[in-house]
Parts: structure tokens; C-alpha cells; sequence
């Protein structure tokens, strides 16, 4: 009887776990893509095509970030089954999130035997606010998709310890393997075995391994030679060492070709030191107290003494009270080290890109053993106490409820870039990423005079930001303030003197301030630096197509820029196969001009592009007289 009752329980925490989650994270439907979420997914070639035979070999290459092919033929996946649709993708990251909650409290309870704590574990993974940037970014599939597969190894590596068949290691290893291919961050996950050897599996007991005693093969095929038995359980583990040793050292090459690896000098390897210990303590308060949660915690200019030194004193009390209790409560153990050993891959010490100081998303999976040591003490701690356990079964509830409300709100702020990074800068200080980004969500929506004073704000934090020098020339110009923008464009090419995208942006500035000479010399230059750039290409070879003095025009080179352009573009787009029918026409060749004019006016037509489409019919009307397009000596923006 007691049997059937835990059995319905079972079923019914499965259905609460998973709706409360989907209540928690709906909001993911109605977030656009954000942050990284363009260059990874919505520009990218190989992602928006869908699973092609040259996207999954990109795949496999590992080109523009360390190693995780999975995760990028998921996202092929979606773009094959959904297109660009926001609202799909996010849903797919969520799906995963409930599929990891399932798996973790049908793991915890087969192990444990526990079923009460088991959810509780599993409900605080589904609904803490800390999850909410591995869910809610697009991006950060990586997280989710790579805990799938941590469960399910996990999964079967328990199949194997209860049966000792090969082919559930196998499949255990198999797991694992897909596991790194989405994210290398559960290399941990060998260590992580280790501590479910010891608890809840007790296979440190002789009669677990009794099979393994005589040094003959189990049944599953794996030798047993004499020996203790912690040397035995880590004998049985080098495979999966072996595979997490290929999946760092193919990160490492990742990174090493990418350059993305950040230098000791710009992030000195004693400040990383000593930010490893202040930074453990700070995941666990935010763990606890999950308040002005950002996408981005810049990394501290100097870390204090006292607080590194504090943070370790901390955590060595923290390591010395489970060791003395091991014995009777070996949960706190293995909860703390899997907090513990989970981190370091991801704890700073090595830094690769814009690295934060912490990130929401590095506790995915670390909390987990958090969550373990809070369900197991509090249990423990109320043993015997039949009021206080009703008690605390309904401050648990109230709990969840309050971490599901707050994951609602987290989830919100993911809306959009504006309201990401305008969260960011308000719950951060000194925090310039978020600054930068904000500029440039809001010059996206045409809103400059917010957009100038954000890369004003990073400038005053970090002079040297070539980047926010760029932008904000470039804001400055679109105001109409071209003396401005040169002296910012200038400032960023002391500090990034072969950045081709600063000097497209001052071509366009001696462009709009009628020096047309400085303006082409600048285009060469941003073409020399970078030749595949279509926007000096196309704006180049509309004024050597239609400027006024008959000494600057060009117009066979201006077809030859154009074409180029074109081609880099499947002569797909309105604006550039306008220069290119301008060009043609400027050579006489008027033919190919109405031709490619009409091409032109469809595309534009098609993407509801009024004035460029107005535009390319007066051309056309000029072209079919006979007449080439003389324009106003500025270049074409």
C-alpha cells in the first residue's frame, strides 16, 4: 500500500514539478533575442540555414568559441523547425530546464530512497531566480542542454552500479561524451560520481564491489583487480577522466586559435586568486538571498585582503565540519563538494572573452549541491518534531511559491536588451559592459541622446574603450555633429589602429562634412584592412558612381566594387544592387542598369523599404532615358 501511495506521489510531484516550472519561466515566450544571441544565432550563416551538411562540419570546427558542437546543431535544429522566431527557441531551452528538474528528482529519489526531499531539491533547481539566465538567454542552450546530458550519464551510470552491465557504462560514457559536446563544464562530472560512490550509493561498503574481490571480470567486463575499494571506484572512472581531459585540451585549442584567451596582465593572476574564495561565498549568498541579479557582475579593480582572506576562512570552516561529520551525515559532504568541485572550471582562474567576475548562469549546475545540504539538514534537523515538520512543510511551500514569483520578475528583464542592460546598470556599479550594450540597444531604436550618454558613462570608466569611442562618433554623427564625431573616431584609432570599422565611420564623417577626397582614402583604408566589408565597398563605389566632380568618378571601378558587394550579399539586397544599376548606368551600360534597377525595386518593395523604393524608381525612370544619376557628393547612408 505504501508502495501505490509513494508511486501517485511520485506522479503528482512529476506534474507539479514541471507545470510550476512552465508558470515560473512562461515569460520566455515573449523575450526577443538578446546580447549575444545575434552574432551566435540570428547572423549566423550556418545557424539560420538549418542542419546542413556545411553547417554541421562548421559545427565541428569549433570557429568562433570553444568546443560545444551539440549545442550549435540544436540551435541549426530550431532554426530548421521554428526559422527565426524568438518565442520557439526560448520554449526549446525551457523544455530542457523541466526535462533537468524531472531527471533530477527521479535520480535523487532512486538513489535516496527519499521522495519528499528529493522534490524539494528538484523544485529549487526548477524555480530559483539563479536559473533564469540559462533558461531565458538563447544563447546559453549550453547550460541546459549539457545538464541533460549530466542527468542522463548519471542515469545510466546507476543502471550499471545496480545491474554492473557493460552496456549501461557504455552508455554511461556515451552520455558523458554528449554531455561535453554541449558545454565543457561538466568535466566535473567523473568527480561528481566519485562523491555518489561514497553517498547515497555507499559503494565504499565491501559488499558493493563483493563481485570485484576474487580480481576476475564482473559482468560488466571491467576488470576487479585487488585492492581498496576507493581505488577501485577511481580505476572504473579513467575513462570518463580521460574524456574530460580531450574536452579541455580541445577548449584550450579553441581558445588558443581564437586569441579569446584574456592575458595576466589585463586580469592579474593574483587578483583571480583572490577573488576564487570571495567569489564561492557570494554564489552561496546569492543562493540564499537571490537579489539584483544581473547579466553581468563586472570584475573588481582590486579584491580587499580581508575579504579574500575572510572567504577562505569561511570555506576551510565549512570543509572541516563536514569532514568531522562525515560518518553520521556524509550529505553534507557530498552536497559541499559538488558545490565545491563543480565551480572550478568556471570559478576565474582562467578567463576567456569578456569573462565576469561571477555569472547567474555558472550555478546551473552547483547549486544543486546547496540545494542537497538545505533538503537533507533541514529533514534531519526536524526529525521527531510532528508539529514543526508540518511546519516546515508549509514554509517550504511558501518558499517555492516566493522563489516562483521572483523568477517571474527575473524572467521579464530578459524582455529585451534595454531592459537587460538597463536592469544591469541599475543593480550594478561601474559596470561598462552593461553601459556599452545599453548605448548600443538604444541607437539601435534611434534613441541617441540616452544612446550618447551611456558611451559617455563607459568613457569616464574605461578612456581606452576603442569601441565606445566608435559609437559614440558614430551616435554624434547621426546628430549632425560631424567635428564631434571625427575627434571620437580619431580617439578610437589610437587605441585600435586597424579597426576598419572606425575608419568606415570617419569616411562617412569627411563624407557628410563634403571632404570627399579624405572620405574615399579613408574607404580604401577600411578596405584594405578589411576587403569583404560591404559598407565601404557599397559606399564607395556609389560616389566614385555619382559624385558631381567628374575628376572623383570611376564608374568601372564603382561596377567592380558594387559587384563585389553583391556577391557578398547573394544580391539579396535592395540597397547595394541600387549602387551597382547606378554604376552600370555611369558607364553607359544601361542595359544591365534597368535590369538590376528592377531587381533592386523588388527586393525593396518586398521589405516595405518606402524610400529606398522611391528612390530606385526615379533612377529607373533616368536609366530607361538614357541618363546617368549624378548624386550630391555624400556618400550613401
Amino acid at each position: 500500500m505504501a508502495k501505490t501511495s509513494n508511486k501517485y506521489s511520485a506522479l503528482l510531484i512529476y506534474l507539479a514539478l514541471a507545470l510550476t516550472a512552465f508558470i515560473a519561466f512562461e515569460p520566455v515566450r515573449y523575450c526577443d533575442f538578446t546580447f549575444d544571441d545575434v552574432p551566435y544565432i540570428t547572423r549566423n550563416q550556418y545557424i539560420r540555414a538549418g542542419l546542413t551538411r556545411e553547417g554541421i562540419a562548421w559545427a565541428f570546427a569549433g570557429r568562433i568559441s570553444y568546443w560545444h558542437p551539440l549545442t550549435w546543431l540544436s540551435h541549426m535544429l530550431d532554426c530548421q523547425l521554428f526559422g527565426i522566431n524568438p518565442g520557439w527557441h526560448h520554449l526549446t531551452n525551457l523544455l530542457f530546464h523541466i526535462a533537468n528538474a524531472l531527471l533530477l528528482f527521479s535520480l535523487l529519489k532512486r538513489m535516496t530512497g527519499a521522495l519528499w526531499r528529493s522534490a524539494f531539491v528538484a523544485a529549487l533547481f526548477a524555480l530559483h531566480p539563479l536559473q533564469v539566465e540559462s533558461v531565458a538567454w538563447v544563447s546559453e542552450r549550453k547550460d541546459v542542454l549539457s545538464t541533460l546530458f549530466w542527468m542522463l550519464t548519471i542515469a545510466a551510470y546507476l543502471r550499471y552500479v545496480k545491474r554492473l552491465g557493460l552496456a549501461w557504462y557504455l552508455l554511461a560514457l556515451l552520455s558523458f561524451a554528449l554531455g561535453l559536446m554541449a558545454k565543457p563544464m561538466v568535466v566535473t562530472l567523473p568527480f561528481v560520481l566519485l562523491l555518489l560512490d561514497y553517498w547515497p550509493l555507499g559503494r565504499l561498503q565491501p559488499s558493493q564491489l563483493a563481485n570485484h574481490s576474487n580480481g576476475q571480470t564482473c559482468k560488466s567486463g571491467i576488470a576487479g583487480p585487488k585492492g581498496p575499494l576507493a581505488l577501485r571506484l577511481v580505476a572504473e572512472k579513467v575513462p570518463f577522466f580521460i574524456l574530460s581531459a580531450v574536452s579541455i585540451y580541445l577548449s584550450f585549442l579553441s581558445s588558443q586559435r581564437l586569441e579569446t584567451m584574456v592575458s595576466t596582465e589585463l586580469v592579474p593572476m593574483k587578483l583571480r586568486i583572490a577573488n576564487v574564495p570571495v567569489s564561492y561565498v557570494k554564489y552561496i549568498g546569492k543562493i540564499f538571498w537571490p537579489q539584483d541579479l544581473a547579466v553581468f557582475y563586472p570584475f573588481p579593480a582590486m579584491v580587499p585582503m580581508w575579504q579574500s582572506i575572510g572567504a577562505l576562512l569561511l570555506l576551510i570552516c565549512a570543509f572541516i565540519l563536514v569532514i568531522c561529520v562525515l560518518r553520521t551525515r556524509p550529505y553534507l559532504a557530498v552536497g559541499w563538494l559538488w558545490y565545491l568541485g563543480t565551480l572550478v572550471p568556471v570559478i576565474g582562474l582562467v578567463q576567456s572573452g569578456a569573462w565576469p567576475a561571477m555569472a547567474d548562469r555558472f550555478t546551473y549546475l552547483p547549486s544543486i549541491g546547496i540545494f542537497i545540504i538545505l533538503a537533507w539538514g533541514l529533514a534531519e534537523l526536524f526529525t521527531g518534531w510532528r508539529h514543526l515538520k508540518i511546519g516546515l512543510a508549509i514554509s517550504a511551500a511558501v518558499l517555492l511559491a516566493v522563489l516562483l514569483a521572483r523568477t517571474k520578475i527575473q524572467v521579464r528583464y530578459w524582455q529585451n536588451d534595454i531592459t537587460l542592460f538597463g536592469h544591469a546598470v541599475e543593480v550594478t556599479e561601474n559596470n561598462n559592459l552593461a553601459l556599452y550594450n545599453l548605448g548600443n540597444a538604444l541607437r539601435a531604436q534611434s534613441k541617441f541622446d540616452e544612446a550618447a550618454d551611456c558611451y559617455r558613462q563607459v568613457l569616464k570608466l574605461k578612456p581606452e574603450h576603442a569601441k565606445a569611442h566608435n559609437n559614440l562618433g558614430a551616435v554624434l554623427l547621426e546628430q549632425g555633429k560631424p567635428d564631434q564625431a571625427i575627434s571620437h573616431f580619431h580617439q578610437a584609432l589610437q587605441i585600435e589602429p586597424n579597426n576598419a570599422g572606425v575608419y568606415y565611420n570617419l569616411a562617412n564623417a569627411m563624407s557628410a562634412k563634403d571632404k570627399t577626397e579624405q572620405a574615399i582614402t579613408y574607404y580604401r583604408r577600411a578596405l584594405h584592412i578589411q576587403p569583404d566589408f560591404v559598407g565601404p565597398l557599397n559606399t564607395l563605389a556609389w560616389l566614385l558612381a555619382t559624385h558631381p566632380d567628374q575628376n572623383l568618378r570611376d564608374p568601372s571601378q564603382a561596377i567592380e566594387l558594387a559587384q563585389w558587394a553583391a556577391g557578398l550579399t547573394s544580391y539579396q539586397n535592395a540597397t547595394i544592387l541600387d549602387t551597382l544599376a547606378t554604376a552600370y548606368a555611369a558607364a553607359g551600360q544601361f542595359p544591365q542598369a534597368i535590369e538590376t534597377a528592377q531587381k533592386a525595386l523588388q527586393l525593396a518593395q518586398a521589405s516595405q523599404q518606402k524610400q529606398l523604393a522611391d528612390g530606385i524608381q526615379n533612377r529607373l525612370l533616368l536609366f530607361r532615358a538614357g541618363q546617368s544619376y549624378i548624386g550630391n557628393g555624400q556618400a550613401k547612408r
